[in-house]
C-alpha cells in the first residue's frame, strides 16, 4: 500500500488554512473534472483530488492524518501503526463516506474510524451536545480485574484564522471488570457542549486490548501456549500454571500430544458471559548440552521403538 500525500495532491502547504484548502480543491476539481478535461486518466486524477479533500476539509480527519508525520513521501510503502489514532476524539457518526470509494490508504486509516462530519451548525437554539468517540488501549489484566486509569485524549480544533490544531484533556476513567475487545465505555456528559443550556453529549471509548507477550485474546476467550516436558505429556502430570487471574494447579492428561488444547470453562475474561481459557500444549525438548543429557537421549534411542516419520511412509 502506498502513502498518499494529500497536501501534495492539492498543491498546498501543510500549514494551509481551511479556506486555502477549499480554494485549491475547487480549482483542481474544475480543471480535472471528467466532463471538462480531455486528459487521459482525468477520472482517476479527479478521484484522487476528491480523496485528498475528503480528509483535509475535515478538521478531525486532517488532525488525525497529520499525526502520521510529515516525513512520508507520496508513493512510499506504508502500513499504519495499529494504534495510530489511539486517544483521538472524533465527533458525529461512524463514517461520513463509504471508504471503499477511495484508495486502500484512505480505507486503512478511516475505514473503521468514527470520523464523522465534525462540528455542525444547529438550527435549534437549544440542542444537546454531540457525542464524541475515541479508541483506547488497555492491558489484559485490566479487563480481568478492573482498574482506574488516567487517559489523555486529543481533539481537533479550528482556530479563528482557519488553521487546524489539537488540544488535549486528561480524564480519570474507570475500566470495568470484564470489558473486552471492541466494547465501549460511556462517559456521560464528556462529549461536546450543549447549545442554549442543553445537556452535553457523551464520550464513548472503544476498547482495544494491547498485545500480550504471553496470552492471545479472542473476544472474551484467552489462549495460552503452555510448554510441557515430553514426560509430562506422555505420563501425565500436575503443574502450576500462571493465568491472568493468578496461579492454578493443572492436570495434564497422560498420552497428551503436541497441540492438544485444554479448556478451562469460565476462566477467560470475566464478562457478563465469561470467556474460556484455552491452554495449547507445546511439547518442549530439553537440550542435549551435557554429557548426561546426551546419554539420556542415547538410551531413549535404544529403548524406544519410535519412528516420528512413520506416517509419511508409503
Amino acid at each position: 500500500m502506498q502513502y498518499q500525500d494529500y497536501y501534495e495532491t492539492l498543491g498546498v502547504r501543510r500549514g494551509a488554512t481551511q479556506d486555502e484548502i477549499k480554494s485549491a480543491y475547487r480549482k483542481l476539481a474544475r480543471k480535472h473534472h471528467p466532463d471538462v478535461s480531455k486528459e487521459a486518466g482525468a477520472d482517476k486524477k479527479f478521484k484522487k483530488i476528491g480523496e485528498a479533500y475528503e480528509v483535509l476539509k475535515n478538521p478531525e480527519k486532517r488532525a488525525a492524518y497529520d499525526q502520521l508525520g510529515a516525513n512520508w513521501q507520496a508513493g512510499q510503502d506504508f502500513r499504519p501503526p495499529p494504534d495510530w489514532n489511539e486517544g483521538f476524539e472524533f465527533t458525529g457518526g461512524y463514517r461520513s463516506v463509504d471508504p471503499s470509494q477511495f484508495s486502500d490508504f484512505f480505507e486503512s486509516l478511516f475505514g473503521g474510524t468514527r470520523a464523522g462530519g465534525g462540528a455542525r451548525r444547529r438550527r435549534s437554539v437549544r440542542a444537546r451536545g454531540e457525542d464524541h468517540h475515541a479508541r483506547i488501549s488497555i492491558d489484559l489484566e485490566d479487563s480481568y480485574e478492573g482498574a482506574t486509569r488516567t487517559l489523555t485524549l486529543r481533539a481537533a480544533k479550528l482556530t479563528d484564522d482557519g488553521h487546524v490544531t489539537t488540544e488535549e484533556r486528561t480524564l480519570n476513567v474507570r475500566i470495568p471488570k470484564g470489558i473486552h475487545q471492541g466494547r465501549q465505555i460511556r462517559l456521560s456528559g464528556q462529549g461536546g457542549p450543549g447549545v442554549g443550556g442543553a445537556k452535553p453529549g457523551d464520550l464513548y471509548l472503544e476498547v482495544d486490548i494491547k498485545p500480550h507477550p504471553r496470552y492471545r485474546v479472542d473476544g472474551a476467550d484467552v489462549y495460552l501456549d503452555l510448554p510441557v516436558a515430553p514426560w509430562e505429556a506422555a505420563l501425565g502430570a500436575s503443574v502450576k500454571v500462571p493465568i491472568p487471574s493468578g496461579l492454578i494447579d493443572l492436570k495434564i492428561p497422560p498420552g497428551s500430544v503436541q497441540g492438544n488444547t485444554l479448556r478451562l470453562t469460565g476462566r477467560g475474561i470475566p464478562a457478563k458471559k465469561p470467556g474460556d481459557l484455552y491452554l495449547v500444549l507445546q511439547i518442549t525438548l530439553p537440550p542435549a548440552d551435557t554429557k548426561e543429557a546426551k546419554q539420556a537421549y542415547e538410551q531413549m534411542k535404544e529403548k524406544l521403538d519410535f519412528n516420528p516419520r512413520a506416517g509419511l511412509e508409503t
